[in-house]
């Protein structure tokens, strides 16, 4: 996260699984102000979705959420992020397999490190599985083609391995 002070915005990164559904669901929520889906920590520079879909890019399909801090707090977005993604499966979400659908979360500031930790820890707890959540700072971030930004708004029956009904929660959040 980065806090631009004039605007009260800060930024947080979240892989999970297919951006379409992520970015969706995060920008429902009150206090997001604004989505973007893009590959996140590629070894390969601009990759195009073609690529990272080979898996050597090592790349991973992550929504760049920029929120108000005094509106939402880093530790709900956390919270509400875990409720779309199962924290125990490696590299796969819904009906998608590959290292790009890993699950993550990626920060730009360590000082974050705390509230992300004890998020993690209060998950932990709700499984038996260990949490395969990547955890670490954001190497880049290069946004994706223009067709996958806001693909649900613009493809309301695509695919998504987000329940509905967290969409809901979502828009309910902090209203």
């Amino acid at each position: 996260m980065s806090i631009n002070s004039m605007n009260q915005q800060a930024e947080i990164y979240f892989a999970g699984g297919c951006f379409w559904g992520t970015e969706h669901f995060m920008k429902l929520i009150k206090g997001v102000e604004s989505t973007q889906v893009g590959y996140a920590n590629s070894i390969v520079a601009n990759p195009s979705y073609e690529e990272v879909c080979t898996g050597n890019t090592h790349a991973a399909e992550t929504v760049k959420v920029v929120y108000n801090p005094s509106e939402v707090h880093l530790s709900q977005l956390i919270e509400l992020f875990f409720r779309t993604i199962d924290p125990t499966t490696l590299n796969r979400q819904g009906g998608d397999i590959g290292t790009q659908y890993r699950t993550g979360i990626y920060y730009m500031n360590e000082g974050l490190m705390p509230i992300i930790d004890n998020e993690i820890a209060k998950l932990a707890a709700k499984y038996t599985s260990p949490i395969v959540v990547e955890v670490m700072p954001l190497e880049n971030f290069f946004p994706a083609e223009a067709y996958h930004q806001h693909y649900l708004d613009k493809n309301p029956g695509g695919y998504c391995h987000i329940d509905p009904e967290l969409f809901r929660l979502a828009k309910q959040t902090n209203r």
